[in-house]
C-alpha cells in the first residue's frame, strides 16, 4: 500500500458565497435552551446589503440598482438573474430572481452590477467587529444577517432595551456607512420577523404576546421559517393562513399535515415559543447541506449541464470536508424552463459515507444524464440544477465494506489546501469549464 505524506488543508471557509435562504436548523430541538424561561433576542438585518455595498463604493446613492451574475448577450440584450436590488428600484418593480431582461425593460436606465462577494465578506467582517462590542454570543446567520443574545436586557424597561437597539443601529452606521433593520423579541423566530416590519432603517420591538399579535398575527404563514411554497399551500387548504391563524388551531393541525415532531417545532417557530440558543461558530451543527444554481439562461448542451453539476458537486464536497461531515445519499435537481413544471428531482446513493467528489460525481452521473437526454428529447431546455445531502455523518468512523481511495482523498486535501490559500477557484477541475455560460450564481443552505 502506498502511504501519502499528511495534507494540512488550512483553514475552510466552507460558508463563502453562501446565501442562505432557510435555514431553520438553529431552532431545531438540540438547538433549544433546556431551560422554558422566555429570553431575549436581537435580529439585525442589512437592508439590501448587496445593493447598498455597491451604491457606496460607487456613489450610487437615490439611483435604482440591481446586483446579480449577468452579461450582454446578442443585440446587447442583458442575460441573467437579479440577486438583489435597491429600494429605489423595487420601488418600481424590480424583483429578485427577476431576469436582467425584465429589470432593464421595467427601468431602462437601472444600473446593473456583478455580485463582488469578496467585497461584501470583507464589510460583512467590519460588521462582526461591531457587533462582537455588543454581545457576548452573535451568531453570524448569513453575510448580511445576524442574531444577538440579549438576555442580560430582559428585565431591563422598553426604553432601555429600545436605546440599546438604536445606539447599535446608528453605530452600524457610523462604522461601515450602511443601514439596518433591526427586531427584538422574545423568541429567535420573532425576532427574525420582527426586523421585517419597518425597513430599512427601522428598529421593531415585540416583547408580549399583545404586540405581537398586534405585530405579527397578521403576517402570513410562508414568513416563518420552513413554511416554503408547498407547506404553504397545505397549511392553506386547513384554512390557516396568518401566523394568527396558526396559534389559533394550535399544533395538532401541524402535526397532521408535517409529523409529530417537524409540525410540532413548526407551530412552536408560528406559535414563537422557540427558545433557540443563539449560535456561535462553534455550536453549529450542520444535518443537510445543499447547492442551487439557476443558468445566466436555459442549455440544451448535455456537456454545459454536465459541468454545472460538476461545479455544484465540487463545492457540496468542498463544503462538507470544512464541517468534517460525509453523506451517502444525496439527491439531484434539473429544473426545467417550462410554466407549470419545475423539473424533477431523483435520489442516488454512494457505497459508503464520503466527501470526495469523484464518488459522487460518479453516482449521480449515471443517473442525471440518461434523464437530462429524456428531458432534452422532449423539447425542454434546462434552467438549472441543484445538488444536496440526504443522510449525512459527523462521526468520522470507518464503515466495513467501504474505504475511500486514499490518492483521490489526498489530491482533494492538497487543492483545498490551494484553495484555502489563495483563492477559492484556484484549481478547479476542467470538465467545470464547460458549464453554462454566463456568472449568475446561487448557493443555496438549509
Amino acid at each position: 500500500m502506498v502511504e501519502f505524506p499528511a495534507v494540512d488543508p488550512g483553514t475552510y471557509h466552507p460558508d463563502d458565497d453562501v446565501h442562505k435562504i432557510t435555514d431553520y436548523r438553529c431552532v431545531s430541538r438540540d438547538m433549544q435552551h433546556a431551560s422554558i424561561k422566555e429570553r431575549l433576542y436581537l435580529h439585525l438585518d442589512m437592508n439590501c446589503f448587496y445593493a447598498q455595498v455597491e451604491q457606496q463604493c460607487f456613489k450610487l446613492h437615490g439611483l435604482p440598482v440591481y446586483i446579480g451574475g449577468w452579461y450582454k448577450g446578442e443585440k446587447g440584450i442583458p442575460r441573467g438573474i437579479v440577486a438583489t436590488s435597491s429600494y429605489e428600484a423595487r420601488a418600481l418593480g424590480v424583483k429578485t430572481a427577476m431576469s436582467a431582461y425584465e429589470a432593464e425593460q421595467i427601468c431602462p436606465y437601472i444600473i446593473g452590477l456583478q455580485a463582488d462577494y469578496e467585497k461584501y465578506k470583507g464589510i460583512s467582517g467590519l460588521i462582526e467587529d461591531v457587533l462582537g462590542d455588543f454581545a457576548p454570543t452573535v451568531e453570524k446567520y448569513s453575510m448580511d444577517e445576524y442574531f444577538l443574545d440579549i438576555n442580560f436586557l430582559k428585565n431591563k424597561r422598553r426604553d432601555e432595551i429600545a436605546c440599546y437597539g438604536k445606539t447599535l443601529r446608528d453605530l452600524i452606521y457610523r462604522e461601515v456607512g450602511l443601514v439596518c433593520s433591526i427586531g427584538i423579541s422574545y423568541s429567535k423566530t420573532y425576532s427574525k420577523l420582527a426586523s421585517d416590519l419597518n425597513k430599512p432603517d427601522g428598529i421593531t420591538l415585540v416583547l408580549d404576546k399583545e404586540e405581537a399579535a398586534e405585530q405579527l398575527g397578521p403576517k402570513p404563514l410562508d414568513e416563518v421559517w420552513g413554511i416554503g411554497r408547498k407547506r404553504y399551500q397545505k397549511l392553506r387548504q386547513k384554512g390557516l393562513r396568518t401566523i394568527a391563524d396558526g396559534i389559533r388551531r394550535g399544533y395538532p393541525v401541524f402535526q397532521e399535515l408535517f409529523g409529530a415532531y417537524f409540525g410540532k417545532l413548526m407551530y412552536e417557530m408560528v406559535a414563537g415559543k422557540d427558545r433557540a440558543r443563539v449560535l456561535a461558530d462553534q455550536l453549529a451543527t450542520r444535518d443537510q447541506l445543499n447547492y442551487m444554481h439557476t443558468f445566466s439562461s436555459q442549455s440544451t448542451d448535455v456537456t454545459e449541464i454536465r459541468g454545472e453539476i460538476m461545479k455544484g458537486i465540487s463545492r457540496l464536497c468542498y463544503r462538507m470536508r470544512g464541517y468534517l461531515m460525509r453523506a451517502r445519499t444525496y439527491f439531484c435537481y434539473l429544473r426545467i424552463q417550462h410554466r407549470e413544471h419545475r423539473g424533477l428531482t431523483f435520489r442516488f446513493n454512494t457505497d459508503g459515507y464520503t466527501n470526495i467528489d469523484g464518488y459522487i460525481h460518479h453516482e449521480c452521473m449515471k443517473r442525471a444524464i440518461p434523464r437530462i437526454e429524456n428531458l432534452l428529447r422532449g423539447g425542454h431546455a434546462l434552467r438549472g440544477i441543484g445538488i444536496g445531502t440526504v443522510s449525512v455523518d459527523h462521526s468520522g468512523q470507518q464503515e466495513l465494506f467501504f474505504r475511500e481511495d486514499a490518492q483521490q482523498r489526498q489530491f482533494c486535501l492538497v487543492q483545498d489546501a490551494i484553495n484555502n490559500t489563495h483563492g477559492s477557484h484556484t484549481i478547479t477541475k476542467a470538465a467545470m469549464m464547460d458549464a453554462v455560460p454566463g456568472k449568475t450564481h446561487f448557493l443555496n443552505r438549509s
